[in-house]
């Protein structure tokens, strides 16, 4: 007899094992002094209100934004690169496909320190997991309909994959701009 495979449960090791074993132990003790450090110029960051000229937010800490994005791309901080993970590869889909708050780019009230950072991830993360968790497999093979324009017919697995990549990503920019720091900065961090 060959055993059933359970999807869900691949689906979520995808990203568990990494998270767990890799990039969560990575993140801890992340300073603020990092979270906002800049390695070049005119990088994106995440800054008080009014301190940009293009910026998203709804709080007292906004994000560098602009539609469309200027070519090159510009170079983006940790504080930013954990925005962009937090709100647009979690919340939105937190509340696209498992009833969590609306949430957007423009809406959200980005952390203006590394510890608020890390707890606004902890939260978003548990809430996709949650849903995920809770897909059985009709629904992971169900088309994500208009809730993801431009992959309407794609699965809801398809979807869990890419979220999980979208993380691995970008969370390991996260890891590599922390390393970039500590060998430019000595004994600035732990």
């Amino acid at each position: 007899m060959t055993p059933t495979l359970d999807w869900n449960r691949a689906l979520r090791e995808q990203w568990e094992d990494h998270w767990n074993h890799q990039v969560r132990a990575r993140l801890a003790g992340l300073t603020d002094d990092e979270y906002t450090w800049s390695p070049v110029p005119n990088a994106w960051n995440v800054r008080p209100r009014g301190t940009a000229e293009q910026q998203f937010g709804t709080g007292e800490h906004l994000i560098d934004f602009a539609f469309p994005t200027p070519e090159p791309e510009p170079f983006t901080t940790i504080a930013w690169r954990l925005g962009h993970v937090i709100v647009g590869v979690l919340a939105m889909r937190n509340a696209a496909h498992f009833g969590g708050p609306a949430a957007s780019y423009q809406s959200w009230a980005y952390a203006g320190t590394a510890k608020a950072a890390l707890g606004q991830l902890d939260t978003e993360l548990d809430a996709w997991l949650t849903g995920v968790r809770g897909l059985d497999e009709a629904a992971l093979a169900t088309p994500v309909g208009g809730k993801e324009p431009g992959h309407q017919d794609a699965p809801m697995a398809d979807l869990v994959l890419h979220i999980h990549r979208e993380l691995i990503h970008h969370l390991s920019e996260v890891c590599l701009l922390r390393d970039l720091y500590l060998h430019t900065h000595r004994g600035a961090t732990a």
